[in-house]
């Protein structure tokens, strides 16, 4: 958009920076359709990627002129308001040393068979079942953005993607890759078999070693929560892979894993 004229707020109390108050708390407690993007970088891949609507912008005033670049790659008519350090933190709740946030419109009416009906013949998508770690869902989503993942498919008890942390640590990727958080494992599989993907479900005990697999087609890459990992019931009914390590150790953190897992897939990718 075209560099607009910043609206100084110098009261905390201010309606009009109301979806930024106290932000660590309605973290947990949500903002009514809306989510909170923080930094330069992540702010570059919500406007870039267009997934999101973005009702408004708010910066620390030494931290204008820097941002005028990404700025202009807001949407059109974006209000961007401007306080000093004092009302910020005033607004926020705790120090606010970035000084760099955009409040997002939530998208609604995104259901699995349609998300599952947009991917191509050649797809690969991972699929989260109990992930409750901010770091980790944040982490996995990077890695998919990194290694040219189609989606990320989340259980109604793996944690929101658009919690502030979660989005940060993915660095915006959870702003850029197609997911939809919504019914179990059971559901979620029975859609993909029907939708003709082969799942492969990562697990220490694995069947086979994840440089084994050869993908032919459309790939679901399954993955459980830290330290219990997926049910033993599920992983009864699913292809399994493993990653291999040496002796004495057997298992990764699950983001580590599936930058690992993923990687192969794409490398794969890239020659088959």
């Amino acid at each position: 958009m075209k560099c607009v004229d910043p609206i100084r707020i110098t009261d905390p109390a201010d309606q009009r920076i109301a979806a930024y108050r106290n932000i660590r708390e309605r973290d947990l407690s949500g903002r009514e359709g809306l989510f909170i993007a923080e930094g330069k970088v992540v702010l570059n891949v919500l406007f870039a990627a267009r997934r999101f609507a973005v009702e408004s912008v708010l910066l620390l005033e030494n931290r204008v002129a820097g941002m005028e670049e990404t700025l202009r790659t807001a949407p059109e008519g974006t209000p961007v308001y401007v306080a000093d350090h004092a009302v910020m933190d005033g607004i926020a709740g705790f120090h606010l040393h970035r000084g760099v946030l955009a409040v997002g419109q939530r998208r609604t009416g995104d259901r699995l068979p349609d998300l599952i009906e947009e991917l191509p013949g050649r797809a690969v998508i991972v699929v989260l079942i109990g992930i409750s770690n901010h770091d980790n869902v944040g982490a996995i989503f990077r890695n998919a953005a990194a290694f040219g993942a189609d989606a990320v498919l989340l259980d109604r008890t793996s944690c929101d993607p658009l919690y502030r942390k979660a989005i940060r640590v993915s660095v915006g990727a959870a702003l850029k890759v197609p997911f939809v958080r919504d019914g179990d494992a059971d559901s979620i599989l029975a859609a993909l078999s029907g939708a003709g993907f082969e799942v492969l479900a990562l697990s220490p005990d694995g069947g086979l070693d994840i440089v084994e697999f050869s993908p032919t087609g459309r790939t679901a890459l399954v993955l459980g929560t830290e330290g219990e990992g997926l049910p033993a019931a599920l992983l009864a009914k699913l292809r399994t892979a493993r990653i291999g390590m040496a002796a004495g150790f057997d298992s990764l953190n699950v983001a580590a894993a599936s930058a690992v897992a993923l990687h192969h897939l794409w490398r794969r990718s890239q020659v088959g």
